[in-house]
């Protein structure tokens, strides 16, 4: 097998023009071109960049480069610069000596490389890597060379952080430790990559302009107000496939609005180890990369915390938001931001972008693309909230800003994993009403779906007159109110479908997770009523653990409902085998209200439900014809659709005190946590092993804790959307 060649960051190869966003969509008037946000903007009005602003009408993105300093800038002007002007002159002059501008040599080792590095005078600060996604890296970036980075961040431990053989190995040569560092330089956002003068593809980076609903009010204009896409790489086994590489917590863009554009160490864990463990779940997500601590840079959270930059990847980070972006349902303006009038000719550009480079549909150029559009993200999405569903994970801001258009999981923050099962639970304290409360998500994902075909529902309505013919440049111009009034009535004649899509599309993949995690290989029509939903109450109403129910499914085996050695239930006169009775009570071990749970009676309600289960199984036996042990190869498949290591809210704090308290150690714990988020279904802990835990190793005994529920008082934590 050939090897894949391997790039230092700042060597690594450039997406051709054709799929990058910025040489097809239209930049903000104050930063037009890669050449002039470089040679003007940061070195003479660099404030362009940092002020909250509402882009003009046509504009999809700002130029930006990464800024992670205190904020608010604490510039003090000298007494000499009295007036207004001078005070102004100041504040650029004091911004351009801190903008990354100074270009770097060339990389001896890599003279045609795509684009060049540039560093800042006056912003040096300490750097500590905290983590490296080695599954992030190995599925999206294969081709980038992270040097010692792995080495330097010492053996994954969630038990010997402290002993020295654990220690980190940096490595002695030299272009391994270079690599490592040029990793880290671009990634912590203190250098930026941009093409020079004669780079064969003008780049620098940006920051997109959104808009969207904010828990169902609207919001005006949003957009990337501390993510900043730094670059843009094909994968080297399929060049038509890019990855964005975006900053997260890297400074102010134009659209921070009143914020710092930074992030929180707490909450780029969080975001780092939850985009793994969804992919690793087969749920669409964005990915993670890296994560670089900024120690000196305090930021002002409900209390002072020290900041953190995340790097995510996905082949797009375009929105629902970015549509409503050109045609909201209110124009506005108010102090801090606003919404703009409709920009039809925006839209268009906007949606011929997504429909042949992000989402990459089958139509024949200069042919309608609207509602193919429409219901392809109503499609993904669908897919993507069945996942969170079936496995009980709970977004927690399902905004429409927060919904991708193919579908991803993105911007994950107060989200949460269910504890005990609670249909109405609600993981954002924020959400005082419960609008995103788990039982809701899928209504959500139509409200999100519905706003997108608000936006393009009058461009839909035209392609409609047009006879299946796109719309062309300037097709709205001169139309009167009237006219776009009755383009859009057409088009949100599209909404019944789009509903309908989205609810037999999520419902259509439910069930193929929920049987999956039932080892079920036949769909069967009724098995929501007889089989999911009975199984969901009875967890409810027990109060069981939502994912150790499952994973303790995974060893039921209808042979033990037919065995004759009887032993009595508790509380009635019903008599069972050791073997089931053994397994009902360690089902009904995962209640976290054991004194309120009547053993007798949920013995009885589990017996009904296992014989519905059992006949079930037992009807698709032909479907397992090619194994000699059913049962077996049943539970295999089991296992490998029901996690054994879930990230609970109790360890994500546990894990985020250990980094904050000491990063050395704690990042060795951050790295094993990686490990087993990306790889859930490994029997950590030495699970079913029947050794006494004295004869377990001090990690297998650590292992096994982190799989367990926790502590009963973290059991429904909620959290902010303070991040």
């Amino acid at each position: 097998m050939a090897t894949t060649p391997k790039f230092p960051i700042s060597a690594l190869p450039l997406a051709p023009k054709s799929q990058l966003l910025i040489h097809n969509l239209t930049p903000d008037v104050h930063t037009p071109s890669p050449e002039l946000f470089r040679a003007k903007v940061l070195k003479e009005s660099p404030s362009l960049q940092r002020r909250a602003r509402l882009l003009q009408g046509p504009c999809h993105f700002s130029y930006v480069s990464p800024f992670p300093i205190p904020f608010p800038y604490e510039i003090e002007a000298p007494a000499s610069a009295a007036s207004d002007d001078s005070q102004g002159s100041y504040i650029e002059k004091w911004l351009a000596e801190r903008e990354a501008i100074h270009i770097l040599p060339k990389h001896p080792n890599y003279p045609q490389a795509p684009l060049r590095k540039y560093r800042a005078e006056l912003r040096d600060q300490p750097l500590d890597l905290i983590g490296i996604s080695e599954t992030g890296l190995r599925d999206c970036l294969p081709h980038l060379d992270v040097g010692d980075a792995f080495a330097v961040l010492g053996a994954p431990s969630l038990t010997s952080e402290f002993d020295d053989e654990g220690d980190p190995q940096p490595s002695d040569i030299k272009e391994v430790v270079e690599a490592r560092q040029d990793l880290i330089d671009v990634l912590s956002g203190q250098f930026t990559l941009m093409s020079d003068d004669d780079g064969p593809v003008s780049f620098a980076p940006w920051s997109l302009r959104y808009s969207g609903h904010q828990f169902g009010s609207w919001a005006g204009q949003l957009g990337d107000g501390r993510a900043t896409t730094i670059h843009v790489t094909p994968h080297p086994s399929d060049p038509s496939l890019v990855y964005e590489l975006q900053l997260k917590g890297a400074g102010r863009t134009p659209f921070s609005r009143s914020a710092d554009g930074l992030a929180v160490l707490r909450s780029s864990i969080r975001e780092y180890l939850c985009s793994e463990v969804l992919e690793a779940l087969k749920i669409p997500t964005t990915r993670a990369l890296s994560l670089v601590s900024l120690p000196a840079l305090p930021v002002q959270r409900e209390r002072v915390e020290t900041a953190c930059v995340l790097t995510r990847m996905a082949p797009s980070f375009i929105r629902i938001g970015n549509f409503e972006a050109f045609n909201g349902p209110t124009n506005m303006f108010f102090f801090g931001g606003g919404q703009q009038k409709p920009d039809w000719d925006g839209l268009r550009i906007l949606g011929e972008w997504v429909t042949d480079k992000v989402l990459k549909l089958d139509v024949e150029p200069g042919t309608s693309w609207g509602k193919q559009l429409v219901l392809d993200v109503a499609r993904r999405n669908a897919k993507m909230v069945a996942g969170w569903q079936a496995y009980g994970f709970m977004h927690g801001v399902i905004n429409t800003d927060n919904v991708s258009v193919l579908g991803l999981t993105i911007d994950y923050g107060p989200y949460a994993f269910m504890d005990m099962f609670d249909p109405h639970h609600i993981c954002n304290h924020t959400d005082e009403l419960g609008r995103y409360a788990y039982k809701y998500q899928p209504n959500m994902i139509v409200y999100a779906i519905r706003a997108l075909l608000d936006a393009l529902a009058p461009l839909i309505g035209a392609e409609a007159e047009l006879d299946g013919k796109a719309v062309g440049a300037g097709w709205a111009d001169g139309a009167s109110k009237e006219k776009i009034e009755a383009w859009t009535k057409k088009g949100l004649e599209l909404r019944d479908e789009v509903d309908k899509v989205v609810q037999e599309t999520s419902a259509v993949e439910y069930g193929c997770l929920l049987r999956k995690r039932l080892g079920l290989r036949r769909q069967v029509s009724n098995d929501e009523s007889r089989l999911f939903k009975p199984l969901l109450d009875l967890m409810e109403q027990q109060h069981l653990d939502f994912f150790s129910t499952f994973r303790n499914l995974c060893s039921f085996k209808p042979s033990l409902l037919t065995q004759l050695d009887a032993a009595p239930t508790s509380d009635n006169n019903t008599s069972i085998s050791p073997g089931l009775h053994q397994f009902i009570t360690k089902l009904l071990a995962g209640s976290v209200e054991q004194e309120r749970l009547n053993h007798g009676e949920a013995t009885s309600e589990w017996l009904e439900w296992l014989e519905r289960y059992a006949a079930r199984i037992g009807d698709e036996r032909a479907e397992w014809s090619e194994f000699t042990d059913v049962d077996s190869a049943r539970a295999t498949e089991m296992r490998g659709a029901n996690p054994r290591f879930v990230l609970r809210q109790w360890v994500l704090e546990d894990v985020i005190k250990r980094v904050e308290r000491d990063s050395d150690s704690g990042k060795r714990v951050l790295a094993k946590v990686m490990h087993m988020v990306s790889n859930p279904y490994e029997p950590w802990g030495a699970e079913d092993d029947e050794r006494p835990e004295s004869e377990l190793t001090k990690e297998e005994i650590e292992e096994r804790k982190f799989c367990g529920v926790g502590e009963k008082k973290m059991l429904g934590f909620q959290c902010s959307c303070s991040s």
